[in-house]
């Protein structure tokens, strides 16, 4: 999918909070005759989540008029979402979407969804059973691609610090396993420290001021980061410390701040990655409307490097 048709559809849906009636958001009134569609979203946290909700919510509201969606918060708590998803089943859905949280914790709710015959559509993260439909992006490619980058522009010798997302979620593996294997390349190229920053910003600036201290001048040349907040909350407390010029920042996502931070020079790179929307929306109603699709949908990414990076502004999430 284009990113200029996703971007048009960001900006159709805007960023506003999504309303919360109890424990179930409902974008529409309910009515007889509806095709109801429950969408588990596992946090609103950040940029990116906050785009796959709304850009699947406007596509849902100006193209499916028979569609009733029903969207659920799990505030970045498993507990909460498999809860959720619980009283998304309750209210007898055509098809769940689930953007889950983490695979071990997500798995039970969605076989059980699966096992009371109600088709199940996960986007982004996967989870340890079969669904109807998988919709995201390849992470081990995405890691490996990133580590890539970093061996070339250091000359396969340096520190890495690696900001990593939630423990536990799938692209947080991939992304860890697709980096990690590509270093295995480059013995000189190392890993030194890494923390679980939960893809949130405000953890990614607690440690880095840790490891600013921990670590002096000279002694880190790059930082991975699994998205694109904890890369740009690295950039603040290296900014802070003087010390950006020196060391080499990667995030994930494509949010436009972080284009913008690449075509400044303050970010060395950003690795686009779909939010899955609309198509998550579009492949749920398909399957509602009793169409056969395919049992997983690949979509591309791409890299934002200072080569493209003027290009790119405007168009990321």
């Amino acid at each position: 999918m284009e990113l200029t048709r996703r971007r048009a559809l960001t900006l159709m849906a805007g960023t506003a909070a999504i309303p919360i009636v109890g424990k179930v958001a409902i974008t529409g009134a309910a009515a007889d005759g509806k095709i109801r569609i429950g969408f588990s979203q596992c946090t609103l946290n950040h940029p990116w989540r906050v785009a796959q909700t709304n850009v699947n919510k406007a596509y849902a509201d100006t193209n499916l008029k028979d569609v009733e969606l029903a969207i659920t918060d799990g505030n970045n708590d498993s507990g909460k979402q498999v809860s959720d998803i619980e009283n998304l089943i309750a209210q007898g859905p055509k098809v769940l979407i689930v953007s889950p949280l983490t695979a071990d914790a997500l798995t039970p709710i969605v076989r059980q969804a699966m096992e009371a015959g109600i088709p199940v559509v996960t986007l982004d993260r996967k989870v340890n059973t079969k669904v109807t439909c998988h919709i995201g992006a390849l992470n081990l490619p995405i890691g490996a691609a990133a580590a890539a980058l970093l061996a070339k522009k250091l000359g396969s010798k340096g520190a890495i610090i690696e900001l990593q997302g939630t423990a536990g979620a799938s692209a947080t593996t991939d992304r860890n396993k697709g980096f990690v294997d590509e270093l295995g390349k480059t013995p000189d190229l190392k890993i030194v420290a890494t923390q679980n920053c939960d893809y949130t910003r405000d953890k990614a600036v607690k440690f880095m001021e840790d490891m600013v201290q921990r670590f002096g001048e000279g002694q880190i040349q790059a930082v991975y980061a699994h998205n694109d907040e904890m890369a740009l909350g690295a950039i603040q407390v290296l900014e802070g410390a003087g010390r950006l010029k020196d060391v080499l920042v990667v995030g994930i996502d494509g949010q436009n701040n972080a284009i913008e931070a690449v075509a400044a020079g303050r970010l060395t790179a950003t690795f686009v990655y779909p939010f899955c929307a609309p198509e998550g929306i579009e492949y749920a109603y398909r399957i509602a409307k009793g169409e056969k699709v395919p049992e997983v949908v690949l979509l591309e990414s791409l890299a934002v490097t200072s080569e493209n990076a003027k290009d790119m502004i405007g168009k990321g999430i």
